[in-house]
């Protein structure tokens, strides 16, 4: 049975919001973005174990990236005549057999087949994440709800890599792995019981995903994605070599710096989830301009351990709390087509990290981290003002 756009509305408005729901998917996303970076802390023994450089073992991440984005870019069409219910417990099971296969991984084309489908389940469930959350909630509810998952985002990318660290000295790194199939079997649990049925929408969704770009709008949103997430890579992504040669702290107040930063990132959702109902685009707006402003910030008290943490708390607060933001325009700008936006929107997002990290580290290598940050704060002021052409273009829409 598939519903109208408007029935679903209807039904949706009447009906209780269904928060046990959201937070079995909270529960997902942190294992998901947990998997994603536990190698991060692991490269060495996995390289070790497996007889491979530890260069090619950090591909393991890339390939994740890679597929994830292939994912998010054909998941609309194929999905289209399946209740979401079941998708949704399909990724998360696939999550489980991901981490069983890395776990006994007896070689590294085994393991690339395992980092491969947590590849696969991250740009599924992500590119559904935001038109899952608006069938769940009222629209009211909609910028908490997805506050909420990213809380479970921020926390698992502040404790991921000490996570795997810690894991990895006591059980071993495929101990660690294996962790994740416990609890990726307790979401999967959880989301049976809670996740009601979610049959297809009969309505004109855009099954190919660049066909929504031709909408000024939805192209100029994308753009101010695509600079946002490319400019906060550019500088996060070398944050550590920064911290050492220039704040010159040592690994324990490195470590602490980090962890305060991801703890901002968390209160950061749930600030500006609370404030997106009414102050959206003034928030996709201030938030790169405010980055941009600490990034230079660092780049002029960069010697001087206070300032630099509390320029990594703002970071932190205002990072963190950005894709909140811009999952809630996904909601109202593509309230009909929210699944192929979100496909969309994660393949962005992915291939900007990708450039960011990338681009940046070019720049880092060859000129030094003074102009991989000042390279950081241009793109971010570039997002703050395609924010602003957003804003017009939505203004403008007919």
């Amino acid at each position: 049975m598939t519903l109208t756009y408007n029935e679903n509305v209807q039904a949706k408005e009447t009906a209780p919001a269904a928060w046990s729901a959201v937070l079995s998917m909270t529960l997902c996303v942190f294992v998901l973005i947990a998997s994603e970076f536990m190698p991060v802390s692991l490269l060495t023994p996995i390289a070790t174990d497996l007889g491979v450089s530890e260069g090619n073992t950090g591909q393991a991440i890339s390939v994740s990236g890679i597929f994830a984005v292939l994912t998010s870019l054909c998941i609309a069409s194929v999905i289209r005549r399946l209740d979401r219910r079941t998708v949704v417990l399909g990724l998360t099971a696939l999550l489980m057999v991901s981490g069983a296969i890395v776990t006994f991984a007896a070689s590294y084309p085994v393991l690339m087949l395992g980092r491969a489908l947590l590849g696969v389940s991250i740009g599924g469930f992500w590119s559904m994440s935001t038109s899952i959350v608006m069938r769940l909630v009222p629209d009211k509810e909609i910028p908490k709800a997805l506050a909420l998952l990213n809380a479970g985002n921020a926390i698992a990318a502040t404790v991921s890599a000490p996570l795997g660290s810690l894991l990895g000295a006591y059980i071993g790194w495929r101990g660690a792995f294996f962790l994740v199939v416990p609890v990726g079997l307790l979401a999967l649990v959880w989301q049976w019981v809670s996740l009601p049925s979610l049959p297809p929408r009969r309505e004109r969704a855009s099954l190919n995903v660049f066909r929504l770009l031709a909408r000024l709008p939805v192209a100029m949103g994308m753009a101010a994605i695509l600079t946002l997430f490319m400019g906060q890579f550019a500088l996060f992504t070398y944050l550590r070599p920064f911290l050492e040669q220039v704040t010159r702290v040592h690994i324990e107040t490195l470590s602490l710096f980090l962890l305060v930063m991801g703890l901002a990132g968390a209160v950061g959702t749930w600030v500006v989830g609370r404030l997106l109902q009414h102050r959206l685009f003034g928030i996709l707006i201030t938030i790169p301009l405010l980055m941009a402003v600490v990034a230079l910030f660092m780049i002029a008290f960069g010697a001087m351990k206070i300032p630099v943490f509390a320029a990594l708390i703002g970071w932190g607060f205002l990072g963190t709390a950005a894709p909140v933001g811009w999952g809630t325009w996904l909601s109202r700008t593509l309230p009909d087509d929210a699944e192929a936006g979100g496909g969309l929107q994660v393949a962005v997002i992915q291939l900007a990290i990708t450039a960011g990290a990338s681009a940046g580290g070019l720049v880092f290598d060859a000129l030094g981290w003074l102009s991989t940050f000042s390279m950081s704060a241009l793109l971010l002021f570039c997002s703050s003002l395609l924010s602003v052409a957003a804003w017009r273009a939505a203004r403008n829409r007919p």
